[in-house]
């Protein structure tokens, strides 16, 4: 059914995260968007047989992710029951608790009660003794940082999960909390975090930089800006488009004149690299040493395909770098 361990290793690089001893392929496997409901089961275990079948081997949820919230949790843990369970640990899964699940006052956020109590709800729903990574997924403005590092160390320490990571942190806030989980001799490797060429906000907040002094790794999330960094806005919004297919997080005021000339401009400098836009958007993630793999979503296995190509050149000379810059305006 899969292709031999030898074969599936042999061209996808495996980067470790920070100083730790873990190793992530370049290349993850996001079970957001398109792992809900509303996708047939057979494309989603069709993906996920072929992002494992070519060296992708983490594969990263949440709690909340759907539609409806939980749904790719029990999808994935369909697949996991059906295709996984003998991979089990070649696979590293991860997930995510902070955002709403529950009715009451403890449904969502960063509380003790509400970090623990997710994560059994989720190793329920994925049919799994332990998590690989087990993230909290957004700072909490009300709930002292110290009890939500603590429920994450409590959740190592019961066996549960191996590591843990932060999600949608900053980088002062991301200081403070690697020195608590530190004294907590808690196994914290990761940071997930949005960024691409055209969302520079972990260079802004100091994220990208406090995780490189702090020894972790860095895993990014919508690296394709929500499938702007393609060719697919260039002519127009298509019908199958999600801005015209889910609507929720990009809609068609999005696609402005101003940002159809900034993909135009790209996907030009990609074509000259020999790349599609987005692989040249992956490419130009994995070329930052802080960068310890990029997240891709997808709603069929020839996205994946297509997406992992990105591995096969990640050097970009100066002018690359100063041209990308100026048309993203990041100068």
């Amino acid at each position: 059914m899969y292709q031999a361990a030898s074969q599936r290793y042999d061209t996808m690089p495996y980067r470790r995260c920070g100083r730790s001893g873990l190793r992530l392929p370049a290349v993850s496997l996001g079970l957001w968007h398109n792992f809900g409901d509303t996708t047939p089961y057979e494309t989603m275990r069709a993906m996920c047989r072929t992002a494992f079948d070519h060296g992708i081997t983490h594969f990263d949820l949440a709690d909340n992710y759907g539609p409806e919230p939980g749904a790719a949790e029990r999808n994935f843990g369909r697949i996991l029951r059906e295709d996984f369970r003998p991979y089990r640990d070649e696979l590293i899964i991860s997930t995510k608790a902070g955002y709403l699940m529950w009715d009451g006052p403890y449904g969502d956020w960063g509380s003790r009660k509400h970090l623990l109590a997710g994560l059994d709800q989720s190793l329920k729903r994925m049919g799994l003794d332990y998590v690989d990574i087990f993230y909290h997924h957004r700072m909490d403005p009300a709930t002292p940082l110290e009890e939500t590092m603590e429920a994450l160390a409590q959740a190592v320490r019961s066996g549960k999960a191996l590591y843990v990571g932060l999600s949608n942190y900053d980088g002062p806030t991301l200081e403070k909390a690697a020195a608590i989980l530190d004294e907590l001799h808690c196994p914290f490797v990761l940071c997930q975090n949005r960024y691409s060429m055209l969302d520079r906000n972990v260079e802004e907040n100091g994220l990208k930089e406090a995780a490189v002094q702090a020894g972790r790794g860095l895993i990014t999330f919508s690296p394709l800006a929500q499938g702007r960094l393609t060719d697919r806005y260039l002519h127009g919004i298509p019908a199958d488009s999600r801005i015209r297919t889910d609507g929720r997080y990009l809609k068609e005021k999005d696609i402005t004149p101003e940002l159809v000339q900034k993909i135009s401009a790209l996907n030009e400098m990609a074509a000259r690299r020999g790349q599609t836009l987005a692989e040249m958007a992956l490419a130009w993630l994995l070329a930052q040493p802080a960068v310890t793999s990029v997240l891709i979503g997808a709603s069929r296995p020839e996205q994946i395909l297509d997406n992992i190509r990105a591995v096969e050149n990640t050097t970009f000379t100066p002018d690359e770098w100063e041209e990308i810059d100026r048309i993203c305006g990041a100068e």
